[in-house]
């Protein structure tokens, strides 16, 4: 199975997700973030934001994870 990444314009988005669900190729649901959950984000990218040199990539991640076995 193919995976697509598209780019849908705001005021597109809900005529997009009925099109697709009508089409059967997915099944869309929506879920709200906590707001406790939603301030965490929000601060997590502010930091990544200011200073995105102090935050490792998957692959930095993995290597730290082999380091330590």
């Amino acid at each position: 199975m193919a995976n697509y990444s598209v780019t849908v314009p705001d005021n597109k988005i809900n005529f997009f997700k009925e099109l697709i669900e009508n089409l059967g190729f997915a099944k869309f649901e929506e879920t709200d973030i906590p707001v406790a959950h939603k301030k965490i984000l929000d601060q997590r990218l502010e930091n990544y934001k200011n200073d995105p040199h102090s935050y490792l990539d998957w692959e930095g991640v993995q290597k730290e994870i082999e380091q330590q076995l």
